[in-house]
């Protein structure tokens, strides 16, 4: 079921040249693979024979980065070059134990441009600064609030965990997502961006249904009018146009996080409507702009935009580790060559 045959198929036709899919991922056989393909390069000179070993994840061993497994896994090579992102976030056997038996270990040049915009935005970014952060829950984000507070000039704050901020600040939010168990944490987050002279941008008017549903009665209201039995599933148009004026004068822009239930079509414009105006930023204005995280780039290419930012990045849990300030397991492994 898990088996890496449909991408050595598919590898195979974007290099245009066989790739061989290794019977397993360790052990002799793949050994013996190896050999034979060093050797049949070797004797080419101007080839290379590629393989793809077998799924690392039908070993238990490698997510608890067992050092025995990561010997064997590591024996048949010379060089370690890890190009996936995506992954770098953990500390397994493959991304992060293989390191400890072969040198140089050194990134791919797509894991470099992922650092070299994430990494470099938040450390060194052009201001003024702002980060978007969207979704469904207070809970999964507030480490990178925290952390974004430190770094940002402006937080704008979309998508279903705006309701916990809003019922926060005493407002009635219907039938909306509330993390109730968070409500003290949202303040905590305000408390700290007065205390840092930093700006929390709320949606000023919601887009709402009697029921979570593309066919439900659906109008919009203001942010502080939401009926009883209603519930926010997306930004208002007045949201839209507070957030394109704040937002024109920035010159590095961070997203992490649709405004609403953009795969609702009725709810989509909010989020659709925020990656034309990151589009105007990029090529009009010549801001920066970085899209993290899974929901957001699924957006972002839904919108037709996707070509349009700066940088959109290929890894949602790892893009919101290091916006979070963490050290990736996988980039700390390496050389630093």
């Amino acid at each position: 079921k898990f088996s890496l045959a449909p991408c050595a198929e598919h590898m195979s036709k974007l290099l245009g040249r066989t790739v061989e899919l290794a019977p397993d991922c360790i052990g002799g056989k793949v050994n013996q693979l190896v050999a034979k393909g060093y050797d049949k390069s070797s004797a080419d000179g101007n080839s290379c024979t590629v393989i793809l070993l077998e799924n690392t994840r039908f070993y238990k061993e490698e997510t608890k980065n067992d050092p025995v497994f990561a010997a064997k896994l590591a024996l048949p090579f010379d060089v370690y070059i890890n190009d996936a992102f995506g992954t770098a976030h953990r500390g397994h056997a493959s991304t992060e134990g293989v390191t400890k038996y072969l040198s140089p270990c050194v990134s791919g040049f797509l894991l470099a441009k992922e650092l070299e915009y994430l990494d470099s935005a938040i450390s060194s970014g052009k201001k003024p600064m702002a980060a978007i952060v969207g979704g469904s829950k207070v809970s999964s984000k507030i480490t990178v609030l925290n952390s974004l507070l430190e770094k940002c000039d402006i937080i704008i704050i979309g998508g279903g965990m705006v309701f916990t901020f809003l019922k926060a600040k005493g407002m009635e939010v219907g039938t909306s997502l509330v993390e109730d168990d968070f409500i003290e944490t949202a303040k905590d987050v305000m408390a700290k961006a007065d205390k840092l002279g930093r700006e929390i941008i709320l949606p000023v008017d919601i887009a709402i249904a009697d029921s979570f549903s593309n066919d439900a009665n659906r109008k919009v209201v203001a942010a502080n009018s939401i009926p009883e039995g209603w519930m926010g599933l997306d930004n208002g148009p007045d949201s839209t146009e507070q957030q394109r004026k704040i937002l024109n004068n920035c010159k590095t822009i961070l997203m992490n996080g649709p405004m609403g239930v953009f795969e609702f079509s009725n709810y989509s414009k909010g989020t659709f409507a925020l990656m034309e105006i990151l589009s105007d930023c990029t090529k009009k204005n010549g801001a920066t702009t970085i899209i993290g995280g899974g929901d957001s780039v699924a957006a972002c290419e839904q919108s037709g935009h996707a070509g349009d930012m700066s940088h959109i990045s290929t890894g949602g849990g790892a893009s919101l580790e290091l916006l979070e300030g963490k050290v990736l397991p996988g980039v700390a492994a390496l050389d630093n060559l």
